[in-house]
């Protein structure tokens, strides 16, 4: 990747007179915004000492966030933004949307400044979002306010210098604060892999099998399953039909892609919005289009005509899900966390299957950890940018940021993620309290506020401990799915150029609708050589060779850079 150098912030007349125009549609109101004039993106210093927090004088600024359905949502009730505002003496006039809302209300409060806020603290947005809104002028470059007015954010950036690369453009510019999460790191990483599998331990003791390590073993304990369905109801007490395996396909985490990575050379798909994964000399390919994913997905074919995957893989939403898996239904299911489909002690990862190969292909971009670019900007109705990057500095707090990623201490009600207590030099820490039976997912939504954070490998015994659930899934990993790791790459978290990122995007919309369209498809109803011909066609017709060289590109300069 490029180096980082410092620009001056340019804006040609065309944009210059786009800001103009949408200035004029803002007008004075409440919730801190009484300028009509949008920031044009150049650094506005002012004196530190005036943001010192708590600060003499209460301020407010606006944010927007988003909320977990079914939790609190008035962000301004959860504990942690209490004590921050308590902290900092700032209120913040949030307007708060559901999660399951966001996308489609967001891209219109972006594109209204009279309804847009200082910051949108859990945006989320791709690089295409970033460099779109930046050229629009209504987000800012944030990178000399994070030299002056950032120094939780700058510690994390000079301690790991890859961060502050992977957050910064071709042009030098900063666009949006990260949400870093490091647990474990390369192979070892908790993000290596996503779609876990998981195999009821419990129903395979009562038949007497043994954890299948081929794709002929695995579709055997499924037949078991199928044909002992009564026993096995009878025995549990479960209500309900047995179901031998459940996922949602082409659904993230709760995809079965992992258990076809044995076939061919091995490659899966793991990396199930892109549909690429880099070979061992480097080449970016299409996962999607090789020989091992077409013998996988006429062997998931094989599995459902014999009745083996729940009919309802394809539609079924989350909420149903679970619902099934908490009825102990399942006697294979696909999650980040068993924990969060039935329990953890009748289930155990299903390790890599062996069919022509045995290998596990790390999700793209984990080697770096957990990270997402695009998770806060600072909008240009902000009057007071060098502030809200102070408060929103608060947030990288070695201290606050576990906090704001799991959940906090303290609270009313008759759960906490965190009991306050000491770390071995006597320094305040936080330590994570048992979950019980609670569904980790469920607990942390109601508590946590995301947004903006950092948590580092070097915060845990310090700050933090790590969370229970993660330390056994860090375990697992470890054991059952690094040692079949064997490729030495994953695609990492490049920042492309607006041409290429825009490029990118409109390629993938056709390429990943076809990829996922013919999946369920083909699980469901089986295919021909003629129909493989036809889609590798109609992938080349939707541009996947530029797509291809687009990735490559920006991976040899990647490497290019790294070996300098």
């Amino acid at each position: 990747m490029k180096k980082r150098t410092k620009k001056v912030w340019k804006r040609t007349a065309a944009m210059a007179l786009a800001v103009a125009m949408a200035a004029t549609t803002v007008t004075g109101c409440g919730s801190g915004k009484s300028s009509a004039k949008l920031n044009d993106g150049s650094f506005k210093e002012v004196d530190a000492s005036t943001l010192e927090f708590p600060l003499k004088e209460k301020a407010t600024l606006t944010g927007t966030i988003s909320y977990p359905a079914n939790t609190e949502s008035e962000p301004n009730k959860r504990t942690i933004f209490k004590r921050l505002q308590e902290k900092t003496n700032v209120e913040i006039d949030w307007t708060a949307i559901q999660a399951d809302q966001w996308s489609d209300k967001i891209s219109l409060e972006m594109a209204n400044t009279k309804n847009m806020t200082d910051f949108i603290f859990s945006a989320g947005f791709s690089d295409n979002d970033l460099l779109k809104y930046a050229k629009q002028g209504v987000i800012i470059p944030l990178e000399e306010y994070i030299d002056a007015y950032m120094p939780n954010l700058q510690a994390v950036f000079e301690k790991y210098p890859e961060y502050r690369t992977m957050c910064t453009d071709t042009d030098g510019h900063i666009w949006a604060l990260p949400w870093i999460e490091q647990l474990g790191n390369e192979k070892t990483a908790i993000q290596t892999i996503g779609n876990m599998s998981f195999i009821n331990k419990k129903w395979l003791d009562f038949l007497n099998l043994k954890v299948p390590t081929t794709v002929d073993e695995f579709e055997q304990v499924l037949i078991a399953f199928r044909d002992h369905a009564s026993e096995i109801q009878a025995e549990f007490g479960i209500d309900g039909s047995i179901i031998p395996m459940s996922c949602i396909v082409n659904d993230g985490d709760q995809d079965p892609s992992l258990i076809i990575n044995g076939f061919g050379e091995g490659y899966g798909d793991a990396d199930k919005t892109r549909h690429i994964a880099v070979t061992n000399d480097k080449e970016v390919i299409c996962s999607a289009t090789q020989d091992g994913y077409k013998e996988g997905i006429e062997w998931l074919h094989k599995l459902y005509e014999e009745g083996l995957i729940d009919t309802e893989s394809f539609t079924q939403e989350w909420s149903t899900y679970v619902a099934k898996g908490k009825s102990g239904r399942y006697g294979v299911c696909f999650s980040w966390d068993v924990a969060n489909i039935d329990n953890l002690e009748d289930w155990v990862p299903l390790p890599a299957l062996t069919a022509d190969t045995r290998n596990i292909t790390p999700q793209n971009g984990s080697f770096t950890s957990g990270f997402d670019r695009g998770r806060c900007v600072v909008t240009a109705v902000a009057e007071n940018p060098a502030l809200v990057c102070a408060w929103l500095d608060q947030m990288y707090d070695p201290f606050q940021s576990p906090q704001n990623n799991w959940g906090t201490y303290g609270e009313d009600d008759d759960f906490d993620i965190f009991e306050l207590s000491k770390n071995a030099e006597g320094g305040e820490m936080l330590k994570h309290a048992p979950l019980g039976d609670a569904s980790p997912v469920e607990v942390r939504e109601a508590e946590s506020v995301g947004g903006p954070l950092a948590v580092l490998n070097d915060y845990y015994d310090v700050y933090v401990t790590c969370p229970d659930d993660a330390q056994y899934r860090l375990d697992w990993i470890k054991e059952y799915y690094t040692p079949d790791m064997n490729l030495d790459y994953v695609y990492p978290n490049v920042f492309m150029n607006q041409e290429d990122t825009k490029k990118l995007s409109d390629l993938q919309t056709d390429i990943e609708k076809l990829i996922n369209a013919n999946k369920s498809d083909w699980i469901m109803n089986g295919f021909t050589d003629d129909d493989w011909n036809q889609y590798l066609s109609e992938l080349d017709g939707y541009g996947l060779e530029e797509y291809l060289q687009i990735f490559q590109k920006y991976l040899d300069d990647y490497y290019a850079d790294s070996a300098k």
